[in-house]
């Protein structure tokens, strides 16, 4: 009878810890990238372990963040980064806007990620079907400040080098966008040049495929 008390006290112990979850957690890698990867590959395959989210990882980063990963990319409510790369609580420092736009705020924001929470690797993440993309792309009157949106994709001057009768024109202005955030940290931040000219930062583009659930790296 003892041991049948010691036992449910445990198994309840471990349930108020983990939240009704495994014990398994992913641990940090020293490659970002990778652990990215590797956790979009378990949510493609709805194999998702939903790390960090119970209370012991509550109480660790009240005192301090320090995600391992910045990620950059659209506000579109498909596109969640931390379900998509099945990262939890203080894992991802997330910028999000329409079309993965970025201005003076939000390279700000990720140099507050790189200066200041020592993040090493920075993801800027397009998506397939982008609606930001897509109303640049069909053209025609936009109401409101979404205008401002589609104006500022038709100033990047990656978007202006594809000619308009493109056959895959949205695919290929959605990696036009997803390059041009990438120089845009690059050639407009001296705090993320400087970091990643001493080898302490590096950064690259991905595309998400919403229907497949599967993340894909852009190349330069």
């Amino acid at each position: 009878m003892r041991t049948v008390l010691l036992f449910l006290s445990i198994s309840l112990l471990l349930l108020d810890v983990t939240g009704c979850r495994p014990l398994k957690q992913e641990t940090a890698s020293d490659n970002p990238v990778k652990q990215l990867l590797d956790g979009n590959n378990r949510f493609a395959n709805m194999h998702a372990l939903h790390p960090h989210e119970n209370a012991a990882r509550l109480r660790e980063i009240a005192e301090g963040q320090h995600p391992f990963a910045a990620v950059v990319c659209c506000s579109d409510s498909r596109v969640p980064p931390e379900v998509v790369f099945d990262q939890g609580l203080g894992d991802l420092f997330v910028v999000r806007t329409a079309g993965n736009l970025m201005g003076g705020l939000e390279i700000g924001s990720i140099e507050y990620a790189v200066e200041h929470l020592g993040v090493k690797q920075v993801v800027v993440m397009g998506h397939k079907e982008c609606g930001a993309i897509k109303a640049f792309a069909e053209g025609g009157e936009v109401p409101g400040h979404i205008k401002d949106i589609v104006d500022s994709i038709k100033a990047e001057k990656e978007i202006q080098l594809i000619p308009a009768n493109d056959k895959h024109l949205l695919d290929d202005c959605i990696r036009a966008n997803i390059l041009h955030g990438i120089h845009q940290l690059k050639q407009q931040s001296p705090i993320i040049a400087e970091k990643i000219r001493k080898g302490e930062l590096e950064i690259c583009g991905a595309c998400y495929d919403i229907r497949r659930g599967l993340v894909e790296l852009v190349k330069e």
